[in-house]
């Protein structure tokens, strides 16, 4: 996709051409020339455009899922947005993490490999202190965490595999399990360095304290999904057809479905004044003939004519005829 230029960049170029400062032949034939662009084996660029949209939409959802769980879950004002998708190689995402950080490793069954969660320390002690009833305020903590931090963080981001299920339910049925909790990337090595991850991240801010909560999805484990993250995909999946068993349950409920029956006797236009001055025994005339067929409704739409009767010791009427509007 081409720069966009700025106005007064714009402004710029058109007083240099203006001046002689800028030859348009010059310009064309720049244009026209091969443009070569450097590119980096060693940072394969592995997934479409088009498949990091729909990355972006799946943890948009994941995201707004999870701003409603942790503020149900540390009781505070909780937001949670996606702030950047990019995709490169492995090792340089571990590199770029702070070397002592919340880490939880997920398996994605049934898909193979692992997902990586890194949760900065503010957000993660943050946390940590609502949990333990305090204010949510950070922890300047840089260690290895004791057994109790660990069961609760554990049971914590175990609990949030619900909504990251329920974000690519339209892609995949996934039932994710928390694996482990390490601190140290180091010493976590998921995949060889020169492995393409899509990484995520989510600014979130918990009260006062602000972070980043980082997704690493590694491309092995999006390999055989790919397909269904394309638009083509997502628009043939909205154009199935209802199975048998899915026809017959739409069927029974549309026809279990009640509606109101009206028969119409006809219609009258009186002044406020004669209203006011309407007693018992008095007449109101109908600008319906009685030679004519009553208009039956159904649900407030004209369908059918009638005539009235009576059905054993109730009133009834009798359809006569179908309204040609009707059938259309």
């Amino acid at each position: 996709m081409a720069d966009v230029l700025s106005q007064g960049e714009i402004d710029a170029l058109l007083s240099a051409l203006s001046t002689g400062e800028m030859n348009a032949e010059e310009l064309i034939k720049e244009e026209h020339q091969k443009k070569v662009r450097a590119y980096d084996f060693k940072r394969a660029l592995r997934f479409s455009k088009e498949q990091i949209r729909s990355l972006t939409r799946i943890h948009e959802n994941f995201s707004r899922l999870l701003t409603t769980f942790f503020s149900a879950q540390l009781r505070t004002f909780v937001q949670i947005h996606v702030a950047s998708v990019d995709q490169l190689p492995y090792e340089e995402f571990i590199s770029s993490i702070p070397k002592m950080t919340i880490l939880n490793v997920f398996e994605p069954v049934p898909l193979n490999g692992r997902i990586l969660m890194e949760v900065n320390p503010n957000i993660a002690y943050a946390m940590l202190d609502r949990l333990m009833g305090g204010k949510g305020t950070s922890v300047n903590k840089i260690d290895n965490l004791t057994e109790i931090e660990t069961k609760i963080m554990s049971a914590l981001f175990q609990r949030t595999l619900g909504s990251f299920t329920e974000a690519w339910s339209s892609v995949v049925e996934m039932e994710p399990l928390l694996d482990d909790i390490e601190v140290n990337p180091q010493f976590l090595q998921m995949v060889p360095p020169n492995e393409t991850v899509v990484v995520i991240s989510l600014a979130t801010n918990i009260a006062e304290t602000s972070g980043m909560i980082t997704i690493c999805l590694p491309h092995m484990v999006l390999e055989e999904i790919l397909p269904k993250l394309s638009n083509h995909y997502w628009l043939q999946e909205n154009k199935k057809q209802r199975s048998p068993v899915e026809q017959k349950q739409l069927e029974k409920q549309v026809r279990d479905t009640s509606l109101v029956v009206q028969a119409e006797l006809g219609r009258s236009e009186i002044t406020i004044q004669e209203f006011l001055q309407l007693g018992a025994g008095d007449v109101i005339e109908l600008q319906q003939s009685i030679h004519q067929p009553l208009v039956l409704t159904v649900g407030g739409e004209s369908k059918y004519l009638a005539q009235p009767g009576k059905q054993k010791s109730k009133m009834a009427v009798q359809v006569t005829d179908v309204l040609e509007e009707a059938n259309e």
